[in-house]
């Protein structure tokens, strides 16, 4: 029986943790369950609807967390599920929700199910993972490559046969072609639905499946390093990627995922989609009601951000998107945080007050990165205290993901900025220009960014056309962007000026202001004569006639 559902996830905010990095509890440098509950009030007072916890499932963290090796339990560097279950009740009881991030592509290689897999070629597990014998001259099966660099095949001497691996070595993939994979993970959902999660962030949800002949991918020549989910230079954007993912196989086994949280009330899931075409996989995934409730691709998460490249992004997205529902990140875990990524080494508070101004107001579910609400520029990591394996294995050219992992700043005043006890040493170092923007400091400051956030988002509870009206692109400008939002015959103007130089804009003809709606907190903007007038990274909510 379907349950009911408030749809709060549709123009939702969602709020990314990663537990490593937000609040240590009990002094070992890493951040935990408990850590988080104590600092869930900030959570709540920024006004978002739901948080997004990173992994904190046993692991030998390789990839630290995202090599799961039980699926169903809490690893001891994080607490245990019953601190897992107060740290539920405490955001339920500030009303949040709570999603869980699942990595069902592939698992750890110290997982029960592939310590079984690799022992021999027929026990009862011998099928869960992707295992292929070698070509005759005894290299690998095909020309599949891993997302972290090199062959997408690791040779194992038990078996003496190649296994396929996405990610690192250590991240064997799951062979979603059987059916007892699919229904083991389906069980793994349901037993966390049961536990009184509120839903779900899928990792990399389109590399579930494989394509079963194992046919090469075509070639793509060397890329010019423009695609934002791929570093220049990573040998992974040399191909593109037709059989190794976004098979067709997928659509089904999330129709299935989503009978399944169709059965508890207020669930949601948003995937995380690479892929060669992301916007379209986000709305293939998305579109109907009967596979993923929302998805995120890497088109704001990487270094192009100019008016120009985001009227491309938005109109092919408007071509694209159908019935699907989009989630809109700048910032998360893998990649430079977006105010070093957009601003530079000194990235202007009017830039990054416009960010946020322009990811909360486009169609769809915005999700912001813990510290984005500090505009925290990315860390300075040395190369002997990282501790990203792609960071290491591709530096320097590559630095890898440490640099927008490093601990929330909490107080300005404490030695490990509020971390955690000050008795252990962070797992990565402190940034020392995040001091200056730690959260004590920001509330004490009524102009701080943090408090932007916070009336931003409060003004923004109020705005049905943001939450849930329809988006129309205006012309495209060098400088300017601007759509309108619309909903039961409101509308309301969204422009950005996205550049440090001052300029005019014409509103095209049938375009009339009402009202400048300066209870926004937006700035930097105004009207001039029939058309508007922006200051260097000024934006302008405004009521249409």
């Amino acid at each position: 029986m379907k349950a009911s559902n408030s749809g709060w996830w549709r123009g939702g905010v969602i709020y990314q943790i990663y537990p490593r990095s937000y609040a240590d509890s009990n002094g070992d440098g890493i951040g935990d369950l408990r850590g988080i509950t104590r600092r869930l009030d900030h959570v709540a007072a920024l006004g978002v609807d739901g948080i997004w916890l990173s992994p904190f499932f046993k692991s030998p963290m390789k990839d630290f967390g995202y090599d799961i090796s039980d699926y169903r339990d809490v690893d001891p560097l994080f607490g245990s599920r019953d601190d897992l279950k107060a740290l539920i009740d405490r955001a339920h009881a500030l009303g949040l929700k709570v999603m869980i991030d699942q990595v069902y592509s592939h698992t750890s290689d110290q997982h029960p199910w592939f310590v079984e897999s690799r022992s021999s070629r027929d026990n009862p597990r011998a099928d869960w993972y992707v295992w292929a014998p070698a070509k005759d001259d005894g290299t690998p099966p095909n020309n599949w490559l891993s997302v972290f660099g090199g062959s997408a095949w690791q040779w194992d001497t038990r078996r003496r046969q190649y296994y396929l691996h996405n990610f690192l070595t250590s991240q064997p993939d799951l062979n979603f072609h059987h059916p007892q994979v699919r229904q083991a993970v389906l069980d793994s959902v349901k037993f966390w639905l049961d536990f009184g999660v509120d839903g779900y962030r899928l990792d990399v949800v389109n590399f579930y499946f494989h394509d079963r002949q194992l046919r090469d991918n075509p070639a793509r020549g060397e890329p010019d390093g423009a695609d934002p989910a791929v570093p220049a230079a990573n040998p992974y954007g040399w191909q593109w990627h037709r059989h190794d993912k976004s098979q067709p196989e997928n659509l089904g086994f999330l129709q299935r995922l989503r009978s399944l949280l169709d059965e508890y009330p207020d669930t949601t899931m948003v995937g995380e989609i690479g892929d060669d075409d992301g916007l379209a996989r986000v709305a293939e995934y998305t579109g109907g009601g009967d596979k993923l409730h929302m998805a995120y691709c890497f088109d704001l998460l990487g270094t192009p951000h100019d008016a120009p490249y985001l009227h491309r992004v938005l109109t092919r997205f408007g071509q694209v998107v159908g019935s699907g529902w989009p989630c809109w990140a700048v910032s998360n875990h893998d990649v430079v945080r977006v105010a070093t990524r957009w601003g530079g080494a000194q990235p202007a508070p009017e830039l990054l007050r416009l960010v946020a101004a322009l990811q909360l107001s486009l169609r769809g579910t915005p999700c912001l990165y813990q510290g984005d609400e500090l505009g925290l520029p990315e860390a300075e990591v040395a190369y002997e205290d990282l501790q990203d394996p792609y960071g290491i294995a591709m530096w320097p050219e590559f630095k890898g993901r440490d640099g927008c992992r490093t601990p929330m700043p909490w107080d300005s005043q404490a030695a490990d900025l509020g971390f955690g006890s000050g008795t252990g040493r962070p797992w990565l170092p402190l940034e020392p220009r995040h001091r200056a923007l730690a959260v004590d400091r920001q509330l004490a400051d009524p102009g701080s960014l943090l408090h932007h956030y916070r009336r931003l988002l409060a003004w923004r509870r109020g705005q049905p056309a943001l939450l849930h009206g329809e988006m129309d692109l205006l012309p495209s400008h060098p400088q300017v962007l601007a759509f309108v939002r619309r909903q039961a015959g409101e509308r309301v103007l969204c422009a950005f000026n996205l550049s440090e130089r001052p300029c005019g804009y014409g509103l095209p003809e049938g375009l009339a202001v009402a009202r400048v709606l300066d209870e926004s907190g937006v700035q930097g903007a105004g009207l001039a004569g029939a058309g508007l007038r922006f200051e260097p990274f000024g934006g302008l909510f405004a009521r249409l006639a």
